[in-house]
This record gives structure tokens, C-alpha cells and sequence, in this order.
């Protein structure tokens, strides 16, 4: 996954100045010297909000902006990921330090927060092959308890009571996806038509409200150096208050999709490699938040619209591909995948 891990040169589009930032960060984090060299490289991996790996005085931070260019309403919410990662760290659950947020585009160019940077391993394939077998069900059972944890806290008691609204959360995600889907649709997608449809009309009646991060991934999770443990859980752009088993859902749709279309478990010979089918790894977060799912069917809902909101994701990425201003090289790749995801979602559909 060369592609994807490690750094690069700074894009074009990215390059900021330096000394704008050193004074900035001059007036929020301590051990900054102006005078000193400031290394800046960009992580390769991600599509939605450049991030950067700075070193500075001995020190490593990173760094994560709103990308240039026109961007879709309400997207790129780089405050809000700063107000849930400061929460959370102060209850003591895995994620960066944050050290500062910037909401003065005169620095850099656009909003950006600072963090931590957390030495460990991320891993971009889920079938882990360069694990061992015992080490390889570790990980997907540390996976499984972050995730339960994080649905398991109380928003109001760690001071996000105002991050979303309580209940009816995968209506007002259909529409959200809908309408982001349209506003960067490229070509015509009859799949992505239908689920439109057929979506608003399937909703489960179960809505509790939690948490939720809303891209829970293998490689959006940093691992000890040596450990399987996750000492760090990335990109909160996407996090709000909302339904726990649409979000696990969202996690648990890699054992629907192939390696090739999205670093998938689809297809794999998972009880050779030590890894837990769909079904044992959704029991043991059920037994671990103590949540129920009264019909199969409603399982099959939330893996459906989350393959939907994926596309509409990938949509996404498709046209900043196409305007210029996507944070990745292999961001054209990514976009194109919307169609045939759109398209598996719907072979999901018929054969509920």
C-alpha cells in the first residue's frame, strides 16, 4: 500500500508559508523557535482534508487543513473535528492530543488544528497478512472494543450535547447524501437512482443516539508500535451524534466488499487468516454495548445505506478529482469507484 502510507512532497495546491505558521504557532504551543528550520511533508493517504507531518525544534506535530478550491456546504468541517478529538482526549479514549485550531485563513490559506503525532503502525489491508494469526484476530477485536467504547459513551456527560441532534439521524443522512450526491454528480448512476428511492422507505425503527465517527476503518485507526492495541483514532470529520449501529454497520461493510474495490474482506478465505466472519464480529460488539437488532433485515438496511453514503463519498471525491483541488494523486481512482459500489448496494437490495 505504497500508495497510501508514509509521506510525500507537499502538493502545489498545499504549499503554504512557513513563516506564517511559525508565527502563529509561535503564540500557541511552546518550544517554537521562528528561527529554526520547519520541516513540512504531506501524508499520502486520505482524500477529504490534506493533513501534514511537521517537524520542528526536535518536535512532531501534525497538521490538518481544509483543502483550497471550492468545497460542498457543509463539508471539510475541520472545527468540528477539533471540538470531538479535544473531548474525547480529555476522557481519556485514543485519539491525537490537540494542541491548537486556526480559523484565520491568512496563516495558511484555509482552517487547520494541530495535534500530536502518535508513533505506531496503520495498517491499510484488513487481511493483515503481514501479521500473525493470533495477532491478526487481536487487531480486529481491538478494532471491535474501540468502537464499542466509543458508542458506549454518554455525548452530554463528555460535553458534546450540542455535536448533533438526538434521533432520526439515518433520515437526515439520506437526505444530507442525496443532496451531496447530486450536487457533484459527474455522470448518471440508475443504482444510485434506486437506492434514493428505495432508502427513505426501509428505515429500521431502532434510533438511539450515541457518538459516532462516521469512517470507523482499519487504516483510520493508528496501532501500538508493537502491540495490537489502538493507541489512536483518526480523521473525525465525519462524527456527529448518531445511530451506533449504522456507524458499526459502516465498519463492518468491509466483509461485503472486495479487495479490489475498497481494500475489502469480499471473497476472502477469512478462517485461514484467523479473522472473524461478519457475524461472530457483530455479536461480539452487540455483547459489548448490550444493543439488539430485532430483524436481519435491518442489519441489511444499514449495510445497505452505507455502502450508499460510501458512493456518494466517492462521488465526492470524483468531482474535486475533476475541479482540481482533491488531496490525493489517486483521488480519480477512488471516484470512480461510486458506480459499482452504487451497484453492489442495489444487488444488496434485491436479494433482501
Amino acid at each position: 500500500m505504497n500508495d497510501f502510507s508514509g509521506t510525500k512532497s507537499i502538493s502545489e495546491e498545499n504549499t503554504f508559508s512557513k513563516d506564517h505558521f511559525l508565527a502563529w504557532a509561535k503564540e500557541h504551543l511552546p518550544n517554537i523557535d521562528s528561527k529554526l528550520p520547519l520541516e513540512v511533508s504531506q501524508f499520502k493517504g486520505g482524500q477529504s482534508n490534506p493533513t501534514f507531518l511537521l517537524k520542528h525544534n526536535e518536535s512532531s506535530f501534525v497538521l490538518r487543513r481544509k483543502p483550497p478550491g471550492k468545497l460542498l456546504p457543509s463539508a471539510h468541517a475541520i472545527d468540528r473535528e477539533y471540538k470531538v478529538i479535544k473531548a474525547l482526549h480529555q476522557h481519556h479514549f485514543p485519539v491525537a492530543q490537540p494542541l491548537g485550531y486556526c480559523s484565520d485563513i491568512s496563516v495558511i490559506g484555509s482552517e487547520f488544528y494541530l495535534m500530536s503525532y502518535l508513533q505506531g503502525r496503520v495498517f491499510w489491508d484488513p487481511r493483515l497478512i503481514e501479521l500473525s494469526q493470533p495477532d491478526r484476530t487481536e487487531v480486529f477485536d481491538a478494532m471491535n472494543s474501540v468502537i464499542a467504547k466509543m458508542h458506549a459513551l454518554d455525548p452530554i456527560a463528555i460535553g458534546l450535547e450540542d455535536y448533533g441532534r438526538f434521533g432520526g439521524y439515518v433520515h437526515r443522512q439520506i437526505e444530507r447524501w442525496t443532496k451531496q450526491y447530486r450536487s457533484s454528480e459527474t455522470e448518471k448512476i440508475p443504482a444510485m437512482d434506486n437506492l434514493i428511492d428505495w432508502l427513505p422507505q426501509h428505515i429500521p425503527e431502532y434510533d438511539s443516539t450515541s457518538l459516532v465517527h462516521g469512517d470507523f476503518r482499519l487504516d483510520n485507526l493508528i496501532f501500538d508500535p508493537v502491540e495490537p492495541r489502538v493507541i489512536g483514532v483518526l480523521d473525525w470529520e465525519l462524527s456527529t451524534l448518531g445511530n451506533p449501529l449504522s456507524d458499526f454497520a459502516y465498519h463492518a461493510m468491509v466483509w461485503r466488499l472486495s479487495p479490489d474495490l475498497f481494500r475489502g474482506l469480499g471473497g476472502v478465505d477469512i478462517q485461514s487468516l484467523h479473522i472473524p466472519s461478519e457475524a461472530e464480529y457483530l455479536r461480539t460488539y452487540l455483547k459489548r454495548t448490550g444493543q439488539i437488532i430485532e430483524h436481519p433485515k435491518d442489519w441489511e438496511f444499514y449495510i445497505i445505506f452505507n455502502m450508499f453514503r460510501l458512493a456518494a463519498i466517492l462521488q465526492g471525491i470524483m468531482a474535486r478529482a475533476i475541479q482540481g483541488n482533491a488531496s490525493s494523486d489517486s483521488a480519480m481512482d477512488a471516484g470512480r469507484k461510486a458506480k459499482p459500489l452504487a451497484e453492489l448496494a442495489w444487488e444488496q437490495v434485491l436479494k433482501i
